[in-house]
């Protein structure tokens, strides 16, 4: 069984459970899309953003002694592009406008991207 439904699932959650919430995906961290819910944006090349992005977040980190990568907030004029940490192998990319509640927005995709790297790093059953 793929886990796409799965991941999906969870997606459509979020948008549920975060007002002004425009989209997301799962995209694995060298940028190949796994999943998403986003209406209006080009998928294949916002994970190839998002695998961009998580180079240098993590690099950042690393280089000022902060630890891994865990999340990641950009905000733009329009809104807002956040990415998280989704175990070892993906990252939850999540769009919202610029009304959304950061903090609420944080709170859902962290425990989202924590059941989403669940099921990403679970080696499939035979």
């Amino acid at each position: 069984m793929t886990i796409e439904p799965r991941i999906r699932e969870e997606l459509h959650t979020l948008r549920d459970q975060v007002r002004h919430f425009q989209g997301g995906m799962v995209a694995s961290v060298d940028g190949m899309v796994i999943a998403h819910d986003l209406p209006d944006i080009e998928p294949d090349g916002l994970a190839a953003l998002t695998a961009a992005a998580i180079g240098v977040a993590k690099r950042l980190t690393e280089a000022t002694g902060q630890g891994d990568f865990e999340e990641s907030l950009t905000r733009g004029a329009d809104g807002y592009i956040a990415a998280y940490s989704a175990g070892r192998r993906a990252v939850l990319t999540a769009v919202a406008s610029p009304e959304t509640n950061v903090g609420r927005l944080h709170l859902q995709a962290r425990k989202a991207a924590e059941r989403i790297g669940a099921l990403v790093d679970t080696p499939p059953r035979r």
